[in-house]
């Protein structure tokens, strides 16, 4: 993991967030991010992308439906990074994920 790489992804607003939700749910599909975070599903898809192509995300299917979680070759520093940026994130240190009727699109 190119560190410069790495942190220009966690740069960005929504990157941050996306990473922030899969560290704190484990795995999350894409209708889960529009409706966490009310963006457009070609915005998270576009930031997906990106975070998948620097191997920091990896995806699976399962059917029709696309989840991402973090990479299994993810160093541990960057793994530690994540954590520790989780414990104070502003946006998310509170969000209750179970106020949101997650996963029932892609159930």
């Amino acid at each position: 993991m190119n560190q410069v790489d790495f942190f220009k992804c966690l740069s960005d607003q929504t990157r941050l967030d996306l990473l922030m939700l899969v560290l704190k749910k484990t795995e999350c599909c894409v209708c889960e991010f529009t409706e966490i975070l009310a963006l457009s599903q070609p915005k998270i898809s576009r930031h997906l992308a990106l975070l998948r192509s620097h191997k920091i995300l990896q995806d699976r299917r399962q059917g029709q439906w696309v989840y991402y979680r973090l990479h299994d070759q993810l160093p541990a520093w960057c793994l530690a990074v994540l954590t520790q940026t989780l414990q104070t994130h502003e946006g998310l240190r509170n969000l209750e994920i179970s106020n949101y009727k997650t996963n029932t699109c892609c159930e």
